[in-house]
């Protein structure tokens, strides 16, 4: 049998109980072998006992300072990402770290140096780029087959109670619309369109009184012309895909950021200029496929195909977007 990580979790976040320990169960290069729930031993032997996993802490310290574990993940709110990916790093963990990485571009910068310094592979789990519909996408834009490329739009959201208790509405544990599935967008539109934006737009009408944004659009401007549209929102129906318009056609992606929910199913939709379509049907487990290429980097002493340098540009882009939205202006980068 080959060599598996082993790998620990920090938090019992729904992200970690619903997508992250199922999909390393199902990975061929990974085991999971102890959780910790901060101050709260109970809450993780119940986790535990639903993936019969070995051991547990009730301190996500102890958790890191398990000599067996090699690889943590890291689902904590978005304000805690950098203090605990760098004391994961300092107890030699390899860590993949829930989305956003961080706050800022500064944090982002400082979590990846100390990765660095310490030899540890870092990666920020956007899980959906492993999905293989985007290398067809990729495919068929370098093939010409859409003419030059003009514009990219790309749209995540769904419905959240505003009046409950969840961490994505809390300004102080860095909520948002565009920090939780903005992130998403912005990194599509960087990751298909293989290029950097020049300058950034953002806005918002729809805010809690403690400044959380609710629903955000934006635009990327890229110094060849390109522009990258995106809209984010917790108060509308369920949305999560892209679309690349070109010369001579488009495609969309209907199901580019959760096709898990369609059992691994992706949908490219191609239209030519005379408004003919073909779909192509591309399936994959895309959280699976996100912990075999990051355990296999463990293996291998590879760098990840996401790497720290990425996260942080992301984060750049991030960043710039809050800041327009926070003084109503474009932003250069």
């Amino acid at each position: 049998m080959s060599e598996k990580i082993k790998w620990g979790i920090v938090g019992t976040a729904g992200i970690a109980k619903n997508a992250i320990v199922p999909a390393i169960l199902r990975a061929n290069n990974a085991e999971v072998v102890a959780v910790a729930s901060r101050g709260n031993k109970q809450k993780a032997d119940e986790f535990a006992d639903l993936f019969q996993i070995e051991k547990t802490y009730e301190s996500y310290d102890d958790l890191l300072n398990d000599k067996e574990i090699q690889a943590v993940y890291i689902p904590l709110p978005n304000n805690l990402h950098a203090e605990w990916v760098k004391k994961a790093a300092r107890k030699g963990k390899h860590v993949l770290c829930e989305k956003p990485a961080a706050l800022t571009e500064e944090e982002t910068k400082s979590m990846v140096d100390v990765c660095n310094q310490e030899k540890v592979v870092f990666m920020e789990a956007f899980m959906y780029q492993f999905h293989p519909q985007h290398d067809r996408v990729k495919e068929i834009i370098r093939s010409g087959e859409i003419g030059d490329v003009s514009l990219m739009r790309s749209s995540f959201s769904f419905f959240l109670d505003v009046e409950s208790e969840n961490i994505r509405l809390d300004a102080q544990l860095g909520g948002g619309s565009l920090y939780d599935i903005g992130c998403y967008c912005i990194h599509a539109s960087r990751f298909i369109l293989e290029k950097e934006p020049n300058q950034v737009f953002a806005a918002s009408n729809h805010r809690l009184p403690s400044g959380v944004d609710l629903t955000t659009t934006g635009i990327l401007t890229f110094n060849d012309g390109v522009t990258a549209s995106f809209s984010c929102s917790f108060q509308q129906p369920f949305e999560n895909g892209y679309e690349v318009v070109g010369t001579n056609g488009k495609i969309k992606v209907p199901f580019a950021f959760r096709p898990d929910v369609e059992g691994g199913k992706g949908e490219i939709v191609i239209t030519n200029k005379d408004g003919e379509s073909r779909t192509e049907v591309v399936n994959g487990d895309q959280y699976a496929l996100q912990i075999e290429h990051f355990s296999h980097c463990i293996l291998t002493n590879e760098k990840p195909s996401y790497d720290g340098t990425k996260s942080i540009e992301n984060m750049k882009v991030l960043e710039g977007c809050l800041v327009s939205l926070q003084n109503n202006k474009i932003v250069q980068l």
